[in-house]
């Protein structure tokens, strides 16, 4: 998978990575689609951690990423674009943003990435480690109305992954054999990052963020032989920077990404990973809360994404 080209890939993977992350991955989304790329709507599997299960679920309802971020046209992010709530165009918008401007909200796959990435081990420490931290206050009640009436359903194409507070295992809402729940409580629970927000309950049991076990969750994507699998991960922007902890997770999160993506490409599969490039990452900056930023990563991500489809249809000419 060289190049972003018109075709829709098999498997999206969409990573975690905070109000940033999501924005970043819409705009660049909407620049593909703009650019004479795919259309991510028509992805065949979209798998979704923590803010990347937004950007799925809003895909799954049908739900224009360029028009939800206000880009009118190519290269012109509006920047009276909406960056919080339900917006005029019938958009999943970013409400628990409003409530939450955490420095160190990136630090929740910081403590899993630590760990194993083994299923039983992996599990245990998880499970340790998250009984150590206090148990999260915060509602994301708002987040959950919206995606409802935005109305994705799991139709076969949705996987939402989240962390089982109880075991640390991790769980995708969405493949078979996984705990019946709506789409807004699957993203709602992958959305729970540990102390911080409360855990989200299904069927009787707790559920806390995606990210609580990888950045992506790529090794989850059902891909097989030939099949095409493009992950965005927006974490594999930061870079270690004096007295910014999250800058620690990037080396981290390229590293578990790349090694998801091999054990993909054992099965056969062809796999792109696309972090963001350099002036992305520089409006990102290390904290990914940050509101004021996110206007400028919108313009950034969608360039971003022109760019990718210009050299694909380059490549094809």
């Amino acid at each position: 998978m060289a190049e972003l080209d018109a075709t829709p890939p098999d498997v999206l993977v969409l990573g975690g990575g905070g109000v940033l992350g999501e924005a970043w991955m819409s705009a660049l989304l909407a620049g593909v689609a703009q650019g004479g790329g795919f259309d991510a709507r028509q992805s065949g599997c979209m798998i979704g951690t923590s803010a990347g299960s937004i950007v799925a679920a809003s895909l799954v309802a049908g739900i224009d990423p360029g028009e939800r971020l206000g880009v009118a046209a190519p290269g012109l992010a509006s920047a009276t674009a909406p960056t919080d709530g339900p917006d005029a165009r019938g958009g999943l918008g970013l409400p628990f943003a409003a409530a939450l401007e955490w420095g160190g909200a990136a630090a929740a796959p910081l403590v899993s990435l630590a760990l194993s990435s083994s299923a039983t081990g992996g599990a245990i420490l998880r499970r340790a480690m998250l009984r150590r931290i206090p148990a999260g206050e915060r509602s994301m009640f708002e987040l959950s109305r919206i995606i409802d009436a935005a109305g994705p359903t799991f139709d076969g194409r949705l996987l939402v992954a989240a962390v089982e507070l109880e075991s640390g295992r991790r769980v995708m809402f969405g493949s078979p054999g996984a705990p019946s729940a709506t789409v807004a409580q699957a993203v709602l629970a992958s959305c729970a990052i540990p102390g911080v927000f409360s855990p989200v309950s299904i069927g009787g049991r707790r559920y806390v963020d995606g990210g609580a076990w990888s950045p992506t969750n790529m090794d989850a994507a059902p891909a097989g032989r030939g099949d095409r699998v493009l992950c965005l991960n927006p974490t594999g922007s930061l870079r270690p920077a004096r007295g910014a902890l999250a800058g620690a997770i990037g080396p981290i999160s390229r590293t578990a990404a790349s090694g998801e993506a091999l054990a993909l490409r054992h099965r056969g599969a062809r796999v792109r990973t696309i972090n963001p490039d350099d002036a992305s990452a520089r409006a990102m900056g290390v904290n990914l809360m940050s509101r004021s930023r996110r206007g400028a990563v919108v313009t950034a991500g969608h360039a971003q994404g022109l760019r990718l489809a210009s050299a694909g249809a380059a490549r094809a000419a």
